[in-house]
């Protein structure tokens, strides 16, 4: 993974940077990507891949480059929690919760955000790592089993 500065701006004491992230794979595939940094948030303003990231890998791709943005910023930066896959590795990717007890926690999190009004797939989501589809397939189990409301009534 490489990260070269891109641009800084200086507010008084707020100074926000920018660097380019390219991250490449012994297969050919590769991200490049601009980063923003501001204080203690991190964003990504521009992503590049070839071939295309899942909707899995790019919410990991925060992960994969935090370390580097933190040494570029000159911050003694903490083992990273996420995975990043170094020259030769594949990318890998969240694993959801499985079985009865992934079930349950499938339908806790999707009744959590209809109470909320947010968007319960969109939830289910973000608290498993599956892409659209693999939460929908998960949120059918949980509905199968019989731990959410049938989607549809026939008639």
């Amino acid at each position: 993974m490489s990260v070269w500065p891109a641009w800084e701006v200086r507010e008084g004491e707020h100074t926000t940077r920018w660097f380019d992230v390219r991250l490449t794979f012994a297969d050919g595939a590769g991200v490049e990507a601009l980063a923003m940094v501001s204080g203690h948030s991190v964003c990504v303003e521009d992503v590049r891949a070839r071939p295309a990231l899942s909707l899995e890998d790019l919410a990991l791709f925060a992960d994969w480059i935090e370390g580097p943005l933190a040494r570029a910023c000159g911050a003694e930066d903490e083992p990273a929690a996420g995975v990043l896959p170094g020259a030769g590795e594949r990318r890998t990717r969240v694993v959801g919760p499985q079985g009865p007890v992934g079930r349950r926690f499938v339908a806790r999190e999707y009744r959590a955000a209809q109470e909320e009004g947010a968007d319960p797939v969109l939830a289910v989501m973000c608290a498993t790592g599956y892409s659209r589809r693999g939460a929908l397939r998960v949120i059918g189990r949980a509905r199968d089993a019989g731990l959410l409301t049938p989607r549809h009534t026939r008639r």
